[in-house]
């Protein structure tokens, strides 16, 4: 095999950013096992999804950033290895601590979306990026629904540490081949990481997403939520300012407010908060007990396998949206993808009285993830300098997650806030829940009609103190 095989490189690629997008979803259905197989409390036991969710969302820009400047393969080998020990660590630890800070570990493999989208870009021909692009973002997303219906046949056929024996060989053998195989990309971006940039980048992401984490825990008008809330937002503030003084800036401004960029970046966070929500509770809908007056009383695997027609649907129709990009244009899709991302969970609202209407909304729910994952990319990709790439593209990934983590928040205080004596929901809690992810998800559809249509590229010079640089941009 040539050492510069696209196909090789690309199932690398896939590989690792779909084994990321696995460990994303794939320990959630399994929290209760690992709560009572480690001995600890349900309020503890969450820090496995927000530590795996801060540490992500920290480091997908920076290292986007370190890729565009030491060398893109040189980041990806390095995160992949993390990616492996971190799991490695998961599998053999002891107690809830150590499984936490494993779960930090494998957050560093959140820079391997903006890394690869980076790769591809450079070094594979034009014509093929689009198609690639979308590919890639079609295995991404479906890595996250892969999670969700592997986890109960997982745990109940072995255990839950093979949620992440699995991966670690998965990724081991997905580093070898990437240390022999694939190129390194000829475009860096020139001066250093601005470590101050780094530093409050971080702080403010800690200071906005543990209060909506952990908000359900600690009470949305406790002294800690709001007092996060609020250093969130001056730490943002100072973010903004370091960013824009600075000479090397880890974050490019002047990017993020490229047309494109911004609206779809708009897109993403509206998006996110609609995925990532019903990610979050549509399982434990159809596992409520019948007797609570609506769902299936399902088991773990019951439930992941009503999500199988979103996984497939949102593989196939990520990949046919590589192949309708040059046909339809990437702004067409990703409102199509959002339109038919807020008619699905809307007719759930409606329509969820027999396992086979989940069923049906699931897949419908899966071809909008599809399409809008893969135009998202190329509007990104197609839209920023190729030194900007992975910062860029892992900034649109942190937003999307941001997204996520409040609309999750919003739609736990919809669900949760007022329950049976059982304990359980009321069925009205996952319907105003499902109707204002319906919303939002229309508000994503309609920001996406914003996104400036790709055509003839003019290029724009933008100063800067250190360089001039030459940025494309579409309209």
């Amino acid at each position: 095999m040539p050492r510069n095989s696209t196909r090789l490189t690309f199932a690398v690629l896939a590989t690792g950013a779909g084994v990321f997008a696995m460990l994303q979803s794939l320990i959630a259905p399994a929290l209760p096992t690992v709560q009572h197989a480690l001995h600890t409390s349900q309020s503890t036991a969450t820090w496995v999804m927000t530590a795996y969710l801060l540490s992500a969302s920290i480091f997908t820009p920076i290292l986007g950033r370190v890729g565009d400047l030491i060398g893109k393969k040189r980041t990806l080998v390095a995160v992949l290895v993390t990616v492996a020990v971190g799991c490695l660590l998961a599998a053999l630890a002891p107690n809830i601590g150590v499984l936490i800070i494993a779960r930090v570990v494998q957050g560093v493999g959140g820079a391997l979306f903006p890394l690869s989208f980076g790769i591809i870009r450079d070094e594979f021909a034009a014509s093929q990026v689009s198609k690639s692009i979308s590919n890639l973002s079609a295995v991404i997303a479906a890595g996250g629904g892969v999670g969700i219906v592997a986890a109960g046949p997982i745990v109940s056929a072995l255990d839950f540490r093979w949620l992440f024996w699995i991966p670690v060989g998965v990724v081991a053998v997905a580093t070898l081949i990437a240390v022999r195989y694939v190129p390194e990309s000829p475009n860096r971006a020139e001066g250093s990481v601005n470590w101050l940039g780094a530093g409050l980048l971080s702080a403010w992401l800690v200071a906005l997403l543990l209060p909506l984490s952990q908000a359900a825990v600690w009470g949305w008008g406790s002294a800690r939520v709001l007092g996060l809330f609020a250093l969130a937002v001056v730490l943002f503030a100072l973010w903004l300012y370091s960013e824009a003084r600075s000479r090397t800036p880890l974050i490019d401004l002047r990017v993020m407010r490229l047309p494109a960029v911004w609206t779809t970046n708009t897109v993403a966070l509206l998006f996110g908060a609609g995925m990532y929500a019903l990610w979050s509770f549509l399982p434990g809908f159809v596992q409520t007990p019948t007797a609570a007056g609506y769902g299936f009383g399902a088991s773990v695997t019951a439930a992941g396998l009503l999500m199988l027609p979103m996984l497939v649907a949102m593989f196939l129709s990520g990949v046919l949206g590589g192949r309708l990009e040059p046909v339809l244009g990437a702004k067409t899709l990703l409102v199509t993808g959002a339109a038919l991302g807020a008619a699905a969970v809307g007719l759930l609202a409606l329509w969820h009285d027999e396992q086979w209407q989940v069923a049906l909304v699931s897949g419908l729910f899966g071809l909008g993830i599809g399409l809008a994952f893969a135009s998202m990319a190329n509007l990104i990709v197609g839209s920023v300098p190729a030194d900007q790439t992975g910062a860029a593209t892992g900034m649109n990934a942190n937003i999307r997650t941001i997204g996520g983590s409040i609309g999750a928040a919003v739609t736990s205080v919809l669900v949760t806030g007022h329950l049976q004596p059982s304990g359980l929901p009321y069925e009205s809690g996952y319907t105003h829940g499902f109707t204002l992810l319906a919303l939002l998800l229309l508000a994503a559809s309609l920001a996406a009609l914003l996104v400036p249509v790709r055509r003839a590229v003019r290029q724009v010079t933008v100063d800067a103190p250190a360089r001039r640089e030459t940025v494309a941009t579409r309209g």
